[in-house]
């Protein structure tokens, strides 16, 4: 971003899909925590122990119907397949799930930051991507903050394994609950940020990008494009 942001409400996301970036994948499941600068600010008291939630959040979770096979690793690891999801009347990433989307997003305080690991290398450009096939998209001034970098250059830490699964081990000392389901994910993402909230979100206000700034993981092709 251009100039210092203090975000007043970081928004906590992750996507699961149909397989990795070379797949092209399409989103199957997203989950979104918002939580206030206000509840992030309290110190984790105890960090052998993962501290409570904030009793004030918003969550949206939605399964989608992908419109496209799963990959079979990505089927194992997520328990979501075509069939499921279309047994269970799954609709596809629509203009219903663009209007839920921005209609969470509308009701938090601004300025907005997206919070998502790895989300600069995945979560934002496959969102960028499901919002253009069905013309949409967020505000261009939507802050986009990846715990990845942010985590490695607060520890200073080299050869260390920064996976959300392993800097929540490290931290707590016990495995996160709900791994590889996209709100399981989030709620490992939010505690991990609890332990360091203070730094993360000065580290945001500086080096967050801005919505505008993030490629689409692949231009979506006219055919692919729904309405």
């Amino acid at each position: 971003m251009t100039f210092p942001q203090e975000f007043q409400t970081f928004v906590f996301l992750d996507i699961e899909t149909t397989g990795l970036p070379r797949d092209q994948p399409c989103v199957a499941e997203l989950s979104l925590f918002a939580v206030n600068r206000h509840s992030l600010q309290r110190p984790a008291p105890y960090l052998s122990q993962p501290p409570l939630l904030p009793r004030i959040l918003d969550k949206l979770t939605l399964c989608v119907d992908p419109q496209k096979p799963f990959t079979a690793k990505a089927e194992e690891i997520t328990g979501l397949s075509n069939r499921t999801l279309e047994e269970n009347c799954k609709p596809d990433f629509n203009s219903a799930i663009v209007e839920a989307l921005r209609a969470f997003l509308d009701r938090q305080a601004r300025p907005v930051c997206l919070v998502a690991h790895n989300g600069l290398g995945f979560d934002f450009p496959l969102l960028r991507t499901e919002l253009w096939k069905v013309d949409a998209d967020l505000p261009p001034d939507t802050g986009c903050l990846d715990t990845l970098p942010a985590l490695k250059e607060l520890d200073k830490a080299t050869n260390q394994s920064y996976r959300l699964g392993e800097v929540f081990r490290r931290i707590y000392g016990q495995e996160p609950v709900g791994a590889h389901s996209a709100e399981g994910d989030v709620l490992t993402l939010l505690l991990v940020f609890l332990a360091k909230a203070p730094e993360l979100m000065a580290w945001a206000a500086v080096n967050a990008r801005s919505w505008g700034e993030i490629k689409p993981m692949y231009p979506p092709s006219p055919v692919s494009r729904r309405n």
